[in-house]
């Protein structure tokens, strides 16, 4: 027996109620499955979400729905350089200490401010990110900026944010 496609405005709710109640992120092929649709059509009907001001954005990982908090995490925005041969070292050294990195910003010379989602929290979704990289033979943005970039990172507290610094400051990757 087929399973029953799901159109339009009920497949977009079905979505929206898929992410909404996820703790983890969603491929776009685990969400065409569900739904019975191509990814296409899913990364469509993702676009038409978020034009309505759903806060969905996508992760190496999948698909994400950020929950609004009564009080969010603080954030800060930190620069740093190093080759991409460090990318894990500096990632792992965050994610360790209880970060979250958010995502990475360089300003190119044509483009001007380019801004990528990574989103990771722990050692498994670095290396996930980092090897997604390398399974598509992409190149980290700070490869067309010399190295330099910025991360926006967060964490439970002003304290954890001003220990990742100073992490990042011993290991000689942040930019000061």
């Amino acid at each position: 027996m087929q399973k029953k496609k799901l159109l339009g405005e009920e497949r977009r709710t079905k979505l929206l109620h898929i992410l909404q109640t996820s703790s983890q992120p969603i491929t776009g092929s685990e969400l065409s499955q569900i739904t019975n649709v191509s990814r296409q059509v899913i990364v469509g009907d993702i676009t038409l979400l978020k034009a309505r001001n759903e806060p969905i954005i996508a992760t190496s990982q999948g698909y994400i729905y950020l929950q609004t908090e009564t009080r969010p995490n603080p954030e800060r925005t930190v620069a740093c350089q190093h080759d991409p041969s460090r990318a894990q070292e500096e990632l792992f050294l965050l994610v360790d200490i209880g970060i979250t990195v958010k995502d990475v910003k360089v300003e190119h010379p044509v483009y001007g401010d380019l801004t990528a989602s990574i989103m990771v929290s722990n050692r498994k979704e670095v290396e996930s990110f980092l090897s997604k990289v390398t399974e598509t033979n992409a190149t980290l943005l700070s490869e067309l900026t010399s190295g330099i970039h910025l991360h926006t990172i967060s964490a439970s507290s002003e304290e954890i944010l001003n220990e990742a610094e100073e992490a990042l400051n011993k290991a000689g990757i942040l930019v000061n």
